[in-house]
Parts: C-alpha cells; structure tokens; sequence
C-alpha cells in the first residue's frame, strides 16, 4: 500500500443506527476503512437530540468500536446533520475585479462568495455550506473555476444550507461528553451522494434521494453542481408504524415483517404466499397474505415518493435529469422500490452502491451506509484530519465555508 497520509473519522447519527468510521488516506487519495462501528440509535428524533444522555452513551459506543477494529484513537470527527429543520437557499454575489490586469484570483473567488452570503439568515440558523455552483465572467456564464481568467465582473450563483443552530450545538455538546472534538458537519445528503453518484450522472442531472428511518432526504444535482436540497419528515419508520397498526401487532414485530416479507408494489407479490404474524396481549399469531402487508407498504411508499415528487416539480427542477433518481439509506432496499420510484417520480431509478473506500467490511456496503462512507470522502477531499484534536462549533463551520469557498 501507498505510503500513510492521514487518519479521519466521520459519524452518521441517524433515525435507528449511529454509525462511526475511521479510515486512512494515503498520498495517491485512495481511501482505506481501518474499523467500522455500528449501534442502535437512541435519543435523537428527525434529527434532533431529545436525550442527552442517550446520545451520548450511543456515540461514544459506536465510536469505541471503530477505534478498536483500527486499532488507532480518534480525537474528532466530521458528522453528518439532517432533519426537517434544514433549510436551503440560493443566492447570488458579485463584485469588482481589483487589479489593474483583471486577473481573476482565488482572493476575488473567496470576495464574490462572501457577498452572496450576504443574505438574511435568522440568529437561530447556523450555515453548514455555501456551495458555489456557477461562476459569470462579464456576462459569461456557465464557468466552473474562473480563477486565472481575465475579466473586470465576476459572480457567483451558490447553494447555502442552514441548520436549526440548537440542533448543532446540541450535537457539539454530545461530541464534548465523549471527548471528542467537532470536524465539521455535512449534510447528510450531499455527503451520501459523494459515495453513489459519479462526476458524469452530476453533470447530466441526478436526484440523490436517502429514505432514511424518519426521513426523506433529497439533493438534486445539474451541470456538476449541488443545485437543490429538501427533507420530506417521512420515512421507514413511518411504513413501520403503518404495518403495526393495520396488522395489530407490536412495532418490532412489524419490523421484522417489513425486512422479511416487505414488498413496495403488490403486483411483485403473490397472493397465495403467507406469513405468521404474532399478536399483542397473548393472543394467538395469525397467517396472513403478503399481499396484504405489501398493500399497506405501497401506500405509504408511494405517499413518500409523490411528495418527492411535488418537492421536484415545486422548484421547476423535475426535468432534464438525465440520470435519474439513486435510492440510498434502508429504505432503498425495499423490494420494488426501484420500479415505484420511476412510476412515481417518471425518472429512471435505481439503487446507490457506496464505492470509493477500500477494505470495507460486508455490513457497510449496503445502501443504508451510504451516508457514513459518503461523510469519509468528504472529509477526505476536504483536507481534514481527526487526530490533532477538534475546535469549536463556530471555528468548524468556518473551515467549512472556506474550504468550500476554495474548492469550486
């Protein structure tokens, strides 16, 4: 193996597992996974921690076991942040190329993208990213780096992503109990997609779309850019939910029977093909028809994904996406849900399949792990290393918006 460059680690707080990574990046940029860590999730809801304690017992579990598979300690991480509390916008800067040659640096890039943040966020938001997604050069557009260009205007179109500035100092907070230190933070959809979608789907249009445990996550790429992000507040645990109560039976029982038996379009499901049931309150288990339990799958799928689909159509950004739709998160792995998808949202669809780490172990190449491995190559092409202590909140969403504000 090519020489050690560094060591990061990255942690996915979601709906019903914490996942935790580190991993080791070498001078040639490949990404190798030394220890992966995985636990139930507990005290956090849509997002949001609503126990302390439990988050924090559940991080430093998942935490621990990365670092004993790698063998090595972490002292922060980059996390990854979702939930109906995230908001995006896109805003546009511009300004006066100084020099007396017109030469275009990254000063000037750094200038434009601080104008367009310029725009009215409310105390309680904390931005996560300001993403750049186009650049004009006296009038012409369409340029991706314009640095090194001559020019007397430059501007900049840019995606800004903000969170519920409570949800992220409560997630600092929980790092802090664990001793550990803040990386950075990411949204989780943007993250996930680095892991799922290639440079040529993101040019000709792609929807990255994790249906997550109670949440949809949505992240639109165009022309090589992030062009919109939204969460829709359903998601496998709501399909859960349904088949306990139209099945009367318990919660984790309807569980088991969603991953063993679930289906996302009744007509892939044969009606003569049963499965036992067990009851609540010592009553007798029941045989009952898949078709049955598939039928109360579909609905809601379908509610899920018509939503997304009006998400889509609200912004105008419906059309001209060539690439279609990539399912990831555990509710991708629904059988059916491909075909539902492209029913639904007319768009070819398939399945995320996470690639760009090395080594990884057969749990994590799941759809459902897209997030954690995506939250690694982020952090990997952003620069950062998780062995020479974590800073504060404020001083790692600064780094955030520099690092972006350099890199595209």
């Amino acid at each position: 193996m090519p020489e050690q460059q560094r060591i990061l680690a990255a942690l996915d707080i979601g709906a019903t597992k914490v996942r935790a990574m580190v991993a080791q990046i070498f001078e040639d940029n490949s990404v190798y996974c030394l220890g992966y860590g995985e636990t139930p999730a507990e005290g956090i809801r849509r997002g949001v921690i609503v126990n302390m304690d439990k988050v924090t017992r559940v991080i430093a579990r998942a935490v621990e076991q990365a670092e004993c598979q790698a063998n090595t300690s972490v002292d922060s991480l980059v996390v990854g942040i979702a939930g109906d509390h995230i908001r995006s916008i896109n805003s546009q800067g511009a300004i006066n190329v100084s020099r007396s040659d017109n030469e275009i640096l990254q000063a000037d890039v750094e200038r434009a993208t601080e104008a367009a943040q310029d725009v009215a966020i409310p105390p309680d938001r904390e931005i996560i990213h300001v993403i750049p997604q186009d650049y004009c050069v006296d009038g012409q557009c369409g340029i991706r780096n314009p640095i090194g260009m001559t020019g007397s205007r430059l501007e900049v179109e840019t995606h800004i992503v903000t969170c519920a500035a409570a949800t992220a100092k409560n997630i600092f907070r929980a790092l802090e109990r664990c001793d550990l230190g803040l990386g950075g933070f990411a949204l989780e959809s943007y993250a996930a997609a680095r892991s799922v979608i290639t440079e040529v789907e993101e040019d000709l249009g792609v929807v990255a779309l994790d249906i997550g445990g109670e949440a949809s996550e949505i992240s639109v790429f165009k022309n090589g850019f992030i062009r919109y992000s939204a969460c829709i507040p359903m998601g496998g645990q709501n399909i859960t939910n349904d088949i306990a109560i139209g099945l009367r039976t318990s919660v984790e029982e309807a569980e088991r029977l969603k991953l063993e038996y679930g289906a996302a379009m009744t007509s892939q499901v044969r009606t003569h093909e049963m499965m036992e049931v067990s009851a609540v309150g010592g009553r007798p288990a029941r045989n009952i028809s898949r078709a049955v339990l598939a039928t109360i799958i579909e609905a809601r799928a379908e509610e899920i994904l018509s939503l997304v689909s009006r998400e889509l159509k609200r912004v105008d950004l419906n059309r001209d996406l060539s690439a279609g739709v990539t399912l990831i998160g555990a509710g991708s792995r629904l059988p059916g849900i491909v075909d539902l998808a492209e029913q639904t949202l007319n768009l070819p669809a398939k399945v995320g399949r996470p690639s760009g780490v090395e080594n990884l172990p057969d749990e994590v190449n799941g759809p459902e792990c897209a997030t954690v491995l995506g939250l690694i190559l982020y952090a990997s092409e952003k620069g950062i290393t998780t062995q020479e202590g974590g800073g504060g909140l404020r001083g790692a969403m600064k780094k955030m918006e520099t690092w972006f504000t350099g890199h595209f």
